[in-house]
């Protein structure tokens, strides 16, 4: 049975709920369960007034009301988004047929669609829905680290591409392109990232979850940043800091160097517990060509931040909205080490 509370059922059913939802004078808030990457998921309490909130700046800044592709599950933030995003501007949302030339050939007017970084990365290998992308007048990517390159090949075929930051407790995406959407604040104090404004959530359904991620109406993120020409960089996660040795090694910034390599075509880097180094460095990758764990450390300084374990798969591990899950890279990484003794 479809619900709000907390969101279940298929796209038809969860965009029929919003309408009603959007429609009446007080309704109650939506809850939206969140995806658990590190294994612990949680319930969002969130009212329409920061649903509509959301909505509305993403189009100012976007410029204007359009029509949305849903590629997405519709019950994590960034699909019910485009659900509702639809129903305030008016429009019908459509849902991806099988490629997005196919999609794009439904759409009259301004066209938006919300993609995970995985999914640009495939479509780079697809000439005829590159094409289509860059028909559209924005492609959101957001859920997780944009590689660079991946972003200019994009753009060198014309995509618009737009990098959201955002969560569930923002509603979703909040600072585009490292600019915070109207009416957010943006605070970094020693490292960390806090958000405030009309998009917030208003907890979760744990009140003493809810009171230790808020400091004085701040929401305090588990995301480090900083601000470089005015703009916000996500540099990872709080939890994302591996302690390897006595030294703090930022997740996302191995993570970031090893993309370089040319025989990397996606990788993602975890922790896992070391009875020598405390937690040994790991990297997660999906190969372009033949790799070895000596050359990925060779391109990562300081030496100290450089993995000391490999694991190649096919394709690195997701949870059902697309975000890389962390918790089944853990596990692979230890049932390796297991193997090889």
């Amino acid at each position: 049975m479809s619900s709000l509370r907390p969101l279940s059922g298929s796209a038809d059913e969860i965009l029929a709920l919003l309408q009603e939802w959007d429609a009446v004078p007080s309704p109650p808030p939506l809850v939206i369960e969140t995806s658990g990457s590190t294994g612990e998921p949680k319930r969002v309490v969130l009212s329409r007034d920061a649903m509509r909130a959301s909505a509305v700046a993403t189009h100012q800044r976007l410029g204007g009301p359009g029509q949305w592709v849903l590629n997405l599950p519709p019950t994590y933030v960034a699909g019910v988004q485009v659900l509702y995003r639809s129903v305030v501007a008016g429009t019908e949302p459509v849902v991806f047929d099988e490629s997005f030339r196919a999609t794009r050939e439904r759409i009259t007017g301004r066209s938006y669609v919300s993609l995970v970084p995985t999914q640009l990365a495939r479509q780079l290998h697809e000439e005829d829905d590159l094409d289509a992308l860059a028909d559209f007048d924005a492609v959101l990517v957001g859920g997780g680290p944009l590689d660079r390159r991946a972003r200019a090949e994009a753009e060198k075929h014309g995509i618009r591409v737009v990098q959201t930051y955002g969560m569930s407790e923002t509603c979703g995406g909040c600072v585009y392109d490292g600019v915070p959407l109207d009416g957010v604040e943006v605070r970094v104090d020693e490292g960390a990232v806090l958000l405030r404004g009309p998009m917030l959530f208003d907890g979760y359904d744990d009140p003493a979850r809810t009171a230790s991620v808020m400091r004085d109406g701040w929401f305090a993120t588990s995301d480090l940043g900083h601000w470089e020409d005015d703009r916000l960089c996500i540099d990872g996660r709080v939890d994302d800091v591996i302690i390897s040795g006595g030294v703090k090694v930022p997740a996302g910034a191995v993570a970031a160097a090893v993309a370089a390599h040319t025989a990397v075509m996606a990788v993602e880097v975890v922790g896992v517990p070391d009875p020598e180094w405390g937690e040994r460095v790991v990297a997660v990758v999906k190969p372009r060509d033949r790799v070895v764990l000596a050359s990925l450390r060779d391109v990562v300084t300081p030496r100290v931040w450089a993995p000391r374990q490999l694991v190649v798969v096919e394709e690195i591990p997701v949870l059902p909205n697309g975000k890389p899950d962390r918790v089944a890279m853990r596990a692979l990484a230890r049932a390796e080490a297991v193997a090889r003794g």
